[in-house]
C-alpha cells in the first residue's frame, strides 16, 4: 500500500509584523520599564534568525497592545508593571474565535489542491498545542467544509512542534488499517495567545521565536491497478525517539496566565548527541542510510536546532535552506511550520528521499520519511 500526500494548504493570520516590531512587543509586555532588559530582549530577537512572523491581533488591537495607541479595549494590552496578562480563560475564547476560519482556509486550500470532494473525506485530524475546547474546530470544519457527518475525528493535542508529523503517523495508520480512507489532517497553532508578560529570562527565548499559522494535508492511499504517479509525495514510514535524560529539557503547561514553555539551553546539545545514532538505526530498517536521503524538512525550532541537526548530520546549508527561509519569514508556528515546509518542497519539486524531522516536550523526535 501507498499512502500519498494529496495536497498541502496553508493559512497565515492577515497581519505580519516585522523583527523591529516584534522586539517594540516585547519591550512593552516584558521589559518592565528596564533598559538593560530592553537591549538584552532586542538581541534576543535579533539573534532569533527571524525577520517577520504572523501573529492573530489586527493591527488596531497590535498597535494598542504594544504603543498604548487608541482606544480600542483589549484584554492583552499590559496594564500595570509587572501585569501577567489575561487570563487562561481569555486566551482560550480568544482561540476559539480565531483557530476556525484559519483552519478552513488552510484545509480548503489542501482539498483544492488535492482535487479530493470534501464529502468523501473519511477521516479528520485535526492538531493543536495551543488551544483546547470541546467541541473544537473540528465539527467547525465538518460545516464549513462539507465533510460528511459521519467523518471519524482524532484529534493530537499537545504534542509540541512535531504534532504535525504525529498526526501524518495517525493518517497513515488509518489508511492502512482501510485503504479506501481519504484522510484530511489540519493544524492550527496561535502561539501569540501565550505570550509570556513580565521578566523572566527562561521564557524569553519562546517569546522570541513562536508565530501563529495554519496548514492541512490530504492524504490517501494510491490505487494498487494504477501506475504511481512519481509527481506525488509518498509518506513510507514513520518513526519516533525519545532522547535519555530529556525530560526537563523542553516542557509545556497549562496554567493560570496561558501555557507555559520551558526551553533548556540543553536542547540544541541534546538533539545534536542523539538525532545521528537514531536515524542511522532508523533508516536502516528502511534500507536507507542518511547520506541516501536527497532532501530533508527539518522543523526550525529556533536557529540552533537547525545548526545542531546540520552540523550532526553533516548537511551542507543548503540542505536546511528551506526551513531557515520558513523560520525567517513566518517564525515558529509550532506543529503547522513542518506543512509549512513540506510543501515549500513540494513547489520546488525536491528530490526524494525526503525525510521530515521535528522535536517536541520530552526531549522526543518524530521522523516521517517520504519516497
Amino acid at each position: 500500500m501507498q499512502v500519498e500526500l494529496l495536497g498541502i494548504g496553508t493559512a497565515a493570520p492577515p497581519l505580519s509584523i516585522t523583527r523591529d516590531q516584534s522586539i517594540d512587543a516585547a519591550r512593552a509586555l516584558c521589559a518592565e520599564e528596564d533598559d538593560d532588559h530592553a537591549d538584552l530582549l532586542a538581541t534576543l530577537y535579533r539573534q532569533s534568525g527571524i525577520e517577520a512572523r504572523g501573529i492573530l491581533f489586527g493591527e488596531p488591537e497590535f498597535r494598542r497592545i504594544v504603543y498604548a495607541e487608541g482606544a480600542m479595549e483589549t484584554p492583552f494590552a499590559p496594564r500595570t508593571v509587572g501585569d501577567r496578562g489575561p487570563s487562561t480563560a481569555v486566551r482560550m475564547e480568544r482561540f476559539e474565535a480565531e483557530a476556525l476560519p484559519m483552519a478552513v482556509e488552510s484545509s480548503g486550500d489542501a482539498l483544492a489542491k488535492s482535487g479530493v470532494d470534501p464529502a468523501t473525506i473519511t477521516h479528520l485530524v485535526t492538531v493543536s498545542c495551543t488551544g483546547l475546547a470541546a467541541p473544537g474546530f473540528d465539527l467547525g470544519l465538518i460545516k464549513r467544509l462539507g465533510l460528511s457527518p459521519d467523518v471519524e475525528r482524532t484529534h493530537v493535542g499537545f504534542m509540541g512542534c512535531h504534532g504535525s508529523l504525529n498526526g501524518l503517523r495517525v493518517a497513515r495508520g488509518l489508511i492502512a488499517a482501510e485503504p479506501a480512507s481519504r484522510v484530511l489532517l489540519c493544524s492550527v497553532e496561535l502561539c501569540s495567545l501565550h505570550l509570556w508578560y513580565g521578566w523572566n529570562p527562561k521564557k524569553m527565548v519562546g517569546n522570541a521565536l513562536f508565530a501563529d499559522g495554519s496548514a492541512a494535508a490530504v492524504l490517501g492511499a494510491a490505487p494498487y491497478d494504477e501506475p504511481r504517479d512519481r509527481s506525488r509525495w509518498r509518506l513510507a514510514a514513520n518513526g519516533a525517539r525519545l532522547f535519555p535524560n530529556s525530560e526537563q529539557a523542553m516542557s509545556w503547561h497549562v496554567r493560570d496566565h496561558g501555557f507555559e514553555m520551558v526551553l533548556s539551553t540543553k536542547v540544541p546539545g541534546l538533539i545534536q548527541q542523539n538525532i545521528g545514532p537514531w536515524l542511522e538505526s532508523w533508516l536502516a530498517t528502511k534500507g536507507l542510510a542518511p547520506s541516501d536521503v536527497a532532501s530533508w524538512a527539518v522543523h526550525p525550532g529556533g536557529p540552533r536546532v537547525l545548526s545542531s541537526v546540520q552540523e550532526a548530520l553533516g548537511l551542507a546549508p543548503e540542505a536546511v535552506e528551506v526551513s531557515r527561509t520558513i523560520l525567517a519569514s513566518r517564525g515558529n508556528m509550532s506543529s503547522a511550520t513542518i506543512l509549512f515546509i513540506l510543501d515549500e518542497l513540494m513547489r520546488r519539486d525536491a528530490p526524494r528521499p525526503c525525510v521530515a524531522l521535528g522535536f517536541g516536550p520530552g526531549l522526543a523526535a518524530e521522523g516521517a520519511l517520504f519516497l
